[in-house]
């Protein structure tokens, strides 16, 4: 039986950690062992309250003071003594069958470190928007390779599964960086061995304004470029088209975030 480890690091997460467990719950099956750690960092709300029902001999919370969501993930990864590991963030969800589409991946291509697949974006409500990026972020799946994820950040993390022998050449997640810490590990782990790429939606990211994406898109943006360039070399061609690509979603990211500030203040819903 394949076996996969997924890690939720969480704070303060009720109120959407409910649909992120129970996703998780879904995967497990005759063929798949799923282990899942939640790595919690002491919080003050409902979150214990909404995990109570989810444990059991295969789902483990974990409440204690870390140094953000990679010291969480670091921690679980060390845990974890199964054969694929992921993590899966407490307000994103998986799809049904995801994991077992991963894990087969994986074993039909032994030489792969990892495998990912489409992942659309999600509203509070649970409404898909920001269609056109994840059609982007696809388009730019079909050419996948390290060179063209040094200029854009394509691989939806939510939606990507890795063999757990890559993950430790890889090497732990930085936890100096606030917002680029998943495409800093990822760049890493496109090293170790290709990328399988999975023409099924396997998650659902989660966006809204409270998330780490929603509050630091300018400084994500200014993280990916560092990561890229230290990756790629900081006179690559390749980087500079990385730093115009992040200035314009920067500026459109502004942008949308001036119009929901200003419909929120005419008592209107944003688009």
């Amino acid at each position: 039986m394949k076996s996969v480890a997924v890690i939720t690091p969480c704070l303060n997460a009720e109120r959407f950690i409910g649909r992120c467990l129970s996703s998780v719950a879904a995967q497990r099956s005759e063929r798949l062992r799923v282990v899942h750690y939640i790595l919690d960092g002491g919080s003050s709300d409902g979150t214990q309250r909404e995990v109570r029902g989810y444990l059991n001999g295969e789902t483990f919370f974990i409440s204690a003071p870390d140094k953000g969501p990679p010291d969480a993930i670091n921690k679980g990864f060390a845990m974890a003594d199964c054969e694929f590991v992921c993590w899966l963030n407490a307000d994103d969800e998986f799809s049904p069958g995801s994991l077992e589409r991963g894990a087969a991946a994986l074993a039909e291509n032994p030489d792969a470190s990892m495998c990912f697949g489409k992942c659309p974006v999600i509203d509070g409500s649970g409404a898909e928007i920001r269609r056109w990026l994840t059609a982007f972020k696809w388009f730019c799946a079909s050419f996948s390779s390290l060179r063209l994820l040094q200029t854009v950040n394509y691989v939806p993390q939510p939606a990507a599964l890795f063999r757990a022998a890559s993950v430790r050449e890889a090497g732990e997640l930085r936890t100096d960086l606030r917002a680029a810490w998943d495409y800093d590990f990822i760049l890493r782990m496109f090293r170790t061995g290709r990328a399988v790429r999975i023409d099924a939606v396997q998650a659902y990211f989660r966006w809204t304004p409270e998330s780490i994406s929603g509050r630091n898109f300018v400084l994500q943006m200014k993280e990916d470029f560092a990561v890229a360039a230290r990756d790629a070399g900081m006179w690559s061609p390749r980087i500079w088209v990385h730093w115009a690509g992040g200035k314009f979603v920067a500026a459109l990211y502004s942008l949308i975030s001036m119009r929901r500030r200003l419909a929120a203040a005419g008592g209107r819903s944003a688009p």
